[in-house]
């Protein structure tokens, strides 16, 4: 078995590994913008530079809050959401992977940090009692629910972008 981390280096994990990830994908090898407008051509007019800022400082944003909370019961079902939204994106750069044959911006963070850091969380946080099951699905269905929104979201900027095209 593997030792428990302490709270301090568990509170920092998810930010940690979002800024490894972003790394990934903007700055080296970089590329991602690039690559989702060509993976998702019907996204592309909504997948912005300020958008891509913007939700990536969100995250961080988010990610920072856990350590600044501590992890007490409610950091900890911060920590799960967040472990579930990571995971989440680790599964779409892999299934890019898979149906792209090519090399997500991403992908290597999302498969050495983000699957096994949250699964990791998810055993440790339940398994000491720190989350109940309760917690731990609503964090899982919270976090995960967010590529689902972001689907929806791009094709409905999309969809404007379209509707407007002088503006």
């Amino acid at each position: 078995m593997i030792a428990p981390l302490s709270d301090r280096v568990l509170a920092w994990a998810p930010a940690v590994a979002v800024a490894a990830h972003i790394v990934e994908e903007f700055v080296f090898p970089g590329g991602f913008s690039a690559w989702y407008r060509q993976y998702r051509p019907d996204a592309a007019v909504s997948f912005t530079p300020a958008f891509a800022v913007g939700i990536n400082a969100l995250l961080v944003a988010v990610c920072l809050a856990i350590p600044l909370q501590g992890l007490g019961p409610q950091g900890v079902a911060l920590w799960l959401t967040i472990a579930s939204l990571v995971i989440g994106n680790a599964v779409f750069h892999v299934r890019a992977v898979i149906r792209g044959r090519e090399y997500s911006p991403g992908v290597v963070t999302s498969l050495l940090l983000y699957i096994p850091l949250g699964v990791y969380g998810y055993v440790y946080f339940v398994r000491s009692g720190r989350a109940s099951l309760g917690t731990a699905l609503s964090a899982a269905v919270l976090g995960g629910s967010y590529n689902l929104i972001s689907v929806w979201i791009h094709r409905r900027r999309a969809r404007r972008a379209s509707a407007s095209p002088g503006e």
